[in-house]
């Protein structure tokens, strides 16, 4: 009896070289197919500016007449959150005041949000990119397109697809018509940096201290535009002491700026119309070589004026990025 190996018998078992090149097209077809989506879901949709900041509010008129009076922003509804009011500084930045909640932290903010091309694309690059707490895509009642995410702080970041711009009445007299920054406690540099610098793609601005050897302020813009987001650092390395964080100190900390081209012909207006909030201070040289002005909400959120161009040289660092001109 002939014994036939199994080794043998493997070449006859194998495809056909036939067989093998329909396989090939076939898998190669699929690899283009899925290409498009793959790309879609890899590549990031442009981050172009701030939208808007969130802050709580615990005297809803109070809050009108600052953000609506003394800032002179153009009142609206709020088409995210019924609960909302927003104060608008230009056809697409606003401010979101909310009602404070009943139960709440020391923060006055809620939220910073950042305007996208696509928020949808975002959402998707986010994903691929295996962000946590990633919330659902949503659509406002004004076809505006919007997610949320957290920083790895946990602090709420949302991502904003305008839908139809807000007309600002000739009524309303904003000090300013954008808002060029947001900033707010941070407590690691390290951790904010794998958010907002290795996956979103923002840039280094400018860092700086009130003592040398230390970092107080880092700022980095949006990736595609000129605007930009401030770690306002505590702890190690830095001039502020956790345990003296209070709410006084957090609101210094959590702010936003609006730009404005004379920061003499701002703050003369607003001393001229009597439009000067409680708590004040400044005009003052800023470390980055830029006047600066702050005025206060009666939360004790802090609305910085500051020029858009620096007239000095900026202590610390120099300049890595544009500055916004308007």
């Amino acid at each position: 009896m002939t014994t036939v190996s199994w080794l043998a018998m493997v070449p006859s078992r194998l495809p056909s070289p036939s067989y093998v090149r329909v396989a090939s097209l076939f898998l190669a077809m699929i690899a283009l197919l899925a290409m498009p989506f793959y790309s879609q879901a890899q590549t990031r949709p442009a981050i172009t500016g701030i939208s808007h900041m969130c802050v709580y509010a615990s005297d809803a008129e109070a809050s009108d007449n600052f953000y609506g009076h003394i800032l002179g922003a153009a009142k609206g509804a709020d088409p995210q959150d019924g609960s909302g009011v927003r104060y608008y500084f230009g056809p697409e930045q606003f401010v979101e005041v909310l009602p404070l909640p009943a139960e709440h932290t020391l923060s006055r903010i809620s939220c910073v949000a950042f305007s996208t091309v696509d928020a949808k694309g975002l959402h998707s690059y986010m994903e691929a990119h295996h962000t946590e707490a990633l919330g659902a895509v949503e659509t406002a009642k004004d076809g505006t397109v919007w997610f949320k995410s957290h920083d790895p702080e946990g602090n709420l970041v949302e991502f904003v697809q305008g839908g139809h711009p807000h007309a600002v009445p000739a009524s309303a007299k904003p000090i300013g018509t954008r808002i060029i920054h947001v900033g707010y406690m941070v407590h690691s540099k390290a951790a904010e940096d794998k958010f907002y610098i290795e996956l979103l793609g923002f840039k280094p601005y400018w860092f700086g201290a009130m003592k040398p050897e230390h970092t107080d302020w880092i700022s980095m813009q949006v990736p595609d535009g000129k605007d930009w987001i401030e770690y306002m650092m505590v702890g190690d390395g830095s001039t502020t002491p956790v345990d003296h964080v209070d709410a006084r100190e957090l609101g210094v900390l959590n702010h936003f700026s609006i730009g404005v081209p004379n920061m003499e012909k701002a703050v003369t207006t607003l001393y001229a119309e009597d439009r000067l909030s409680p708590r004040h201070d400044g005009p003052q040289m800023g470390r980055d070589g830029k006047w600066q002005a702050n005025w206060y909400d009666p939360d004790g959120t802090r609305v910085e004026l500051m020029e858009f161009q620096p007239v000095m040289k900026p202590c610390c660092s120099e300049f890595t990025a544009t500055s916004p001109t308007k």
